[in-house]
């Protein structure tokens, strides 16, 4: 993790930007200088940045203080993004951030779909950095932001219809029924997932809840790397919002563990069945690449997306998933 203070920099300057542009679009620059601070680059934050810099904008105006009495008024409402944050911040300034977690963590989960599963990807990066380092100011505010915006874009997703499942995740992912119609943004195919298939509906312990959604993150990325070209970008987030969720669970009380499981699930099979394409291609690591090699070819390549997909397939560990991360620079834009 980075000790330079760079990260601290990086979010204090990040945090004068509001959690998206064009009013839908989410600002990913928090949680990519995070990533690439935790894999050593540190020294390319800030030139990574000012690459960014096009797609950030000023933050949202405020419009009335959130509280503990009229907070439910608020929920899933993105107008409210700055009166979220603002909220969130003054919770986190009186109380440890743990117990502020532990209190919204059940009421923000069943509503992880909203910001296309974003905000809950920034409060896995913001708890990591919290988690393996000093809770300094700029990152206390970062899961204040996380927090904030992931109230502020709440949207959860209508009952679903159990269909027969697998034992494994991989087979779990691999019976997930790809929707008729793809057409349209997020909220538009989310609004189309009315069935997915059972897995890990049994699991009540704890420590098996924590191996399972450890399975899940492991097998949507390896899928990435043969599914990926189903849709580039979208698809990075079957791995990346499990692997949120996962990175909390140790800042969270382990009656959490298991519903939290349930929620990831449904996440990145609900993605998966948005946008995964009607058939595999195969794909290979090509060669002796290391984790740093994949790591440059990220910063290099420079795409919020890709780094963030990069940064879950170290946590993985394995070629496949090195594997899956060099396909996403084939597959994605670079930044310019």
């Amino acid at each position: 993790m980075d000790t330079t203070g760079v990260l601290d920099e990086a979010l204090q300057r990040l945090h004068a930007t509001g959690p998206e542009r064009l009013g839908r679009l989410t600002n990913h620059a928090p949680m990519a200088v995070e990533a690439l601070a935790a894999h050593g680059r540190a020294a390319s934050v800030h030139r990574w940045l000012d690459l960014y810099a096009s797609k950030l904008e000023e933050f949202p105006a405020a419009v009335e203080p959130v509280t503990d009495a009229n907070w439910r008024a608020a929920l899933g409402d993105p107008s409210r993004a700055a009166d979220w944050i603002g909220y969130f911040r003054r919770e986190i300034a009186e109380r440890p951030w743990r117990d502020v977690l532990t209190e919204w963590w059940p009421r923000l989960l069943p509503g992880m779909y909203g910001g296309s599963t974003h905000p809950a990807i920034r409060v896995g990066h913001a708890v990591r950095t919290l988690l393996a380092g000093e809770a300094t100011r700029p990152r206390l505010d970062e899961l204040a932001h996380g927090l904030g915006y992931w109230a502020a874009r709440h949207h959860a997703v209508g009952d679903v219809t159990p269909l027969p499942g697998a034992d494994r995740a991989d087979a779990a992912l691999d019976a997930v029924v790809p929707l008729t119609e793809r057409t349209g943004g997020f909220p538009d195919r989310l609004g189309r997932v009315t069935a997915l298939p059972v897995w890990a509906a049994t699991v009540t312990d704890p420590d098996e809840a924590k191996r399972h959604l450890t399975d899940l993150v492991r097998a949507a990325t390896h899928r990435y790397a043969t599914h990926g070209h189903g849709e580039e970008t979208m698809l990075v987030h079957a791995a990346t919002a499990p692997n949120a969720v996962l990175r909390t669970l140790p800042a969270l009380p382990c009656a959490l563990w298991v519903p939290s499981l349930r929620a990831a699930w449904t996440a990145s099979a609900a993605v998966t069945a948005m946008y995964a394409p009607d058939a595999p291609v195969a794909y290979e690591l090509p060669g002796a690449v290391t984790a740093g090699d994949v790591v440059d070819q990220a910063l290099a390549h420079g795409d919020e997306h890709v780094i963030k997909l990069t940064d879950t397939a170290l946590d993985v560990g394995d070629d496949r998933a090195l594997a899956a991360a060099l396909r996403s620079v084939e597959l994605s834009e670079p930044l310019r």
